[in-house]
């Protein structure tokens, strides 16, 4: 009975090992993907950030009053106003994305430790076994 405990036990922290490991390998996938999704961010608000400046630039070079009151386009007081919209926008979703990919290492981080607990767990269980089974067949030639 003990060994079919034992057994039935050691079914279970190996199972549970292997949704461990699957969890995490999940998890990382998604670390990944929250990486490309900051890229991707970065990209987008660089983009829209391009297209402000050459907004601005055509404005400012195609209108002499501007040309006469302001050094460059960047001094245009809406062109201040526009980048910092765009900024404040893609900030948040940036911050988001932080949060998400944080909570995400945090995750991996005790699924990790928790695997480390079932190997040692395993490893004990097995060496405990090992030693039991030896001194078993080494009984009676003392």
């Amino acid at each position: 009975m003990a060994i079919a405990n034992l057994h039935e036990s050691r079914n279970w922290y190996t199972l549970r090992k292997n949704a461990l490991t699957v969890e995490i390998s999940s998890l990382q996938s998604q670390k990944t993907l929250a990486a490309y999704s900051q890229a991707d961010n970065h990209a987008i608000k660089a983009k829209d950030e391009e297209e402000i400046r050459k907004f601005y630039k055509a404005l400012y070079d195609s209108d002499e009053e501007y040309q006469g009151k302001y050094k460059d386009y960047t001094q245009i007081p809406d062109f201040e106003a526009e980048m910092d919209k765009i900024a404040a926008k893609y900030n948040d979703e940036l911050a988001e994305l932080t949060a998400w990919e944080t909570a995400i290492d945090a995750q991996i981080a005790t699924d990790s430790a928790e695997l480390q607990e079932v190997d040692a767990l395993l490893n004990s269980m097995k060496s405990m076994l090992s030693s039991n089974i030896q001194e078993d067949f080494s009984f009676g030639n003392n």
